[in-house]
C-alpha cells in the first residue's frame, strides 16, 4: 500500500460556514466522495482544506459544496 503522488490539497473559502457544526457537516459530506481523504477547516476563518486524490476533482467538490448550501467562493 503506497501513497499516491497525485494527492492534492485545495483550500476553499466558504462564506456560509459559521460554526463547528457546519464544518462537521461539510466534512461528513465531502468525505463520502470517492477520493476525498481528509477535510480540515476553521469556521472562524471560513476556510476549508480538502485533501483528495482521483477520482475526486475540484469540480466535484465545488458542486457538492453548492448542493449542501456551503458554496465555495
Amino acid at each position: 500500500h503506497h501513497w499516491s503522488v497525485l494527492m492534492q490539497n485545495l483550500t476553499f473559502r466558504i462564506p456560509n460556514m459559521s460554526c463547528s457544526h457546519c464544518l462537521h457537516t461539510i466534512k461528513m459530506e465531502l468525505t463520502e466522495l470517492e477520493g476525498v481523504k481528509d477535510v480540515t477547516g476553521s469556521p472562524a476563518d471560513k476556510v476549508i482544506t480538502v485533501s483528495f486524490d482521483a477520482p475526486a476533482d475540484e469540480q466535484q467538490i465545488r458542486e457538492l459544496l453548492e448542493e449542501i448550501n456551503y458554496a465555495a467562493e
